[in-house]
Formats: structure tokens, sequence, C-alpha cells
């Protein structure tokens, strides 16, 4: 293989332009020559990425407006794969984006590119079968987690686990009093953390029912305080709003951000299910898992059996048992929701108990998962040079 490699890559988002960045210092280790083109954001092009497209361009959420925009993503999509032929990329690297990714990958893989796909989608909780598909687009897939390879091992699909950058970058042991402190909050006691998630039909769904139990909370710790991270201006003003139509017998501080050190802050947090579970256990802080979607969606998921789980959270996943509790859908209260974060809170030993169980998986995902990656790829490279 040339010392001056033509790598491309693709990321449709800012955590995966993150990802993206991480991953081309380690690549650029190893070949310092090496040529990086594609789509990608603002990290990958400080680390030397030929941005073809932005991954602001790629970045489209929800079904209308997916329907909208699909004109247009379908032409870029189309003239992307035109040009990464032109280029002839040594390996072509599809990051998360998996709707975008995956069939760019099938496409080139078809025409004798080697093709390697960085984050799998969450086939322990949806859809097994999805890892044949993986295996159509993808020479290898990169993992997350570990319990991801042994089921695309069962489809014969080539998949690596390289860890987890969340974990690599938080600490093992985090500063509850520094981040009190950077968030203007008093180092002594009980706070909770507050996180109904970072999209507005999520909050919108998700924050009255968790502001409905905290009247339950406070009759018996009338001292606690509330901390809640606002993603943006738009959530900040949703979640100002529904604060000001509600009695909440508590202090609640809204925040611009600062959803990892609220965590850190916290005795305990409540939040919706999804990637911030792991940031929670990565902070070693207990929690309660709360989650609604739509009844019709739910009942097309129940219905077509696309949910393969009984345990919806990462912590619960990576653990292989229920180690903090899941309120899914008709479980999803004020009163369950109390109950569960009263437990916690009336617990303080078996709060402590956690910690070490958390450390053992923040351990275990803390891999450098940059240089595993690399180092994933160039093998694949060097085995078909």
């Amino acid at each position: 293989m040339a010392d001056r490699p033509r790598i491309a890559l693709c990321a449709g988002e800012a955590s995966g332009d993150l990802l993206g960045a991480g991953l081309m210092s380690k690549l650029r280790r190893r070949f310092p020559e090496a040529q990086f083109a594609g789509i990608g954001g603002p990290h990958m092009c400080d680390a030397g990425l030929d941005a073809w497209h932005d991954c602001s361009e790629l970045a489209v959420m929800g079904l209308t407006e997916v329907l909208a925009h699909l004109p247009r993503l379908l032409r870029l999509r189309a003239g992307f794969r035109r040009r990464l032929m032109e280029w002839q990329p040594d390996v072509f690297i599809g990051i998360d984006a998996p709707d975008f990714n995956l069939p760019v990958e099938a496409w080139l893989k078809q025409r004798g590119m080697r093709t390697v796909h960085y984050v799998s989608p969450s086939i322990w909780a949806w859809r097994a079968g999805r890892a044949a598909r993986m295996g159509r687009s993808a020479d290898r897939v990169l993992c997350l987690f570990p319990m991801e390879p042994p089921i695309y091992a069962a489809h014969g699909v080539d998949a690596r686990f390289v860890g987890h950058p969340l974990a690599d970058a938080m600490p093992l042991q985090p500063d509850r009093e520094g981040a009190r402190a950077a968030l203007g909050i008093a180092p002594a006691g009980p706070l909770l953390a507050m996180l109904p998630g970072s999209r507005m039909g999520e909050i919108r769904r998700l924050l009255p029912v968790f502001l409905a139990a905290l009247p339950i909370i406070a009759a018996r710790f009338p001292d606690l305080a509330v901390v809640l991270p606002a993603a943006n201006a738009a959530c900040h003003r949703e979640i100002e709003e529904q604060l000001a139509r509600q009695q909440i017998p508590l202090k609640v501080h809204v925040t611009d951000g600062h959803a990892g050190q609220a965590m850190i802050a916290s005795d305990v947090v409540l939040l919706a299910s999804g990637t911030a579970t792991l940031e929670a256990l990565l902070a070693k802080r207990p929690m309660v898992v709360a989650y609604r979607i739509s009844p019709v969606t739910y009942a097309v998921v129940k219905g077509l059996g696309l949910l393969k789980t009984d345990r919806y959270s990462l912590p619960n996943a990576l653990a292989g048992e229920a180690v903090v509790p899941e309120l899914m859908q008709h479980d999803c209260t004020p009163e369950k929701i109390a109950d569960a974060v009263l437990a916690w809170l009336s617990a303080p030993g078996r709060m402590a108990g956690l910690v070490p169980r958390f450390e053992g998986i923040h351990a275990q995902l803390r891999r450098d998962a940059s240089a595993q990656a690399a180092d994933a790829i160039i093998e694949l490279m060097e085995a078909h040079a």
C-alpha cells in the first residue's frame, strides 16, 4: 500500500465529526502523508479533511423534514458516489448516519471498494437482522460496545469492539465538587439532574411528566435542588415556559448546556433513554430512565416485534442485568418516577454500591477508541493492498 493513501470519510452530524477528527489524527500517525476527503464538519476539517460537503447538509431529522429534503439528499448522495469513484480512495469510512452511509457503502462495496462502518446501529435492542444488512454494506464494522460483535458474528459479519470515545474522555473518578462549583450550585444538599432529552418533541412529551413528579419528591426531600440543562436556546425557552405553567415547590436551575457537569454534580439523574444514560453511567451516578413514544409508534413497534430486548437503557444492557430502573411507556408516570427517585435518595448505601459497578464498565469501554479504530482500518487496508 502507498505511503500516501487516500482515505474517504463521511460523518453526518456533529458527534460523527468529533469521532472522525479523532480517527483521522490516529490514522495520520501511521500515514503522515495520507489524503483525507469526503463529508465532515469543522473538527474533521481542522484535522485535514478536504470537505466536499459539510456534515450539516445531512443533519435532517423527523419524517416530514426528511421527505421535504429527500430530492436534495438523493442528488447529494449520487454526486458523492460519483466523486468517490473518480477519486478512488483506498478505503471508505462511514461514520454513524446509517440512513445515508449504508447505501453508499453497499454501492461502493459492490464495485470493489473497501468499506468500513464506524458506530454500529443499536442491533442489541432493535432487529438483530439488521446485522446481516450491515455485512452487505461494510467489510468491517467498528463497534462501541462489547455486546455487539457477537451479534454480528452470528451473521458472518466482521465486527470489532474498539471502545467508546466518551469513556476515553471522561475521568474514572469525576469531580463532583468541581462540577457543582462550575454550575453555581451549593456544595452540600441533595441534587437531582433532570434531562428530558435534547429534541423539542422529547421535551414536550417528557418534561411535563418529569415536572409532575417533583411535588411528590419534595414532600420527602423539601431541600432538594434540581438542575435542568437546556441543549440550545429553543429548548431553554420551552423549558422555561413549562416551568411557568406548573407549580414547582423546588428550586430549579436551568442551564445552557453543561449536561455532563449537571450529571456529575447530582445525587440522582432522571433522564430520557439514549446516549445520555451512558454519560450518567460514566459520571458514576444512580439514575432513573424514563421514556415515552407516541401511542401509534409504540403500537407499531410492539406489533411488528421490532424491539428485541427487555433492557432499554445502555447501563442495563452493558451490565447484563437491571441495575437502574427503567420506566417505559405506560410506566412513565409521575408517581412511578417519584417512587424510583425517592428509592435512590433514601438509600445512600445503595447509591454508593453502584459506583464500583459503573467503574468496571467504564474501564471496559476505555480502550482509546480512536487508536483501536485506526488499527482495525489499517489492518483491513494492508490485508487488501
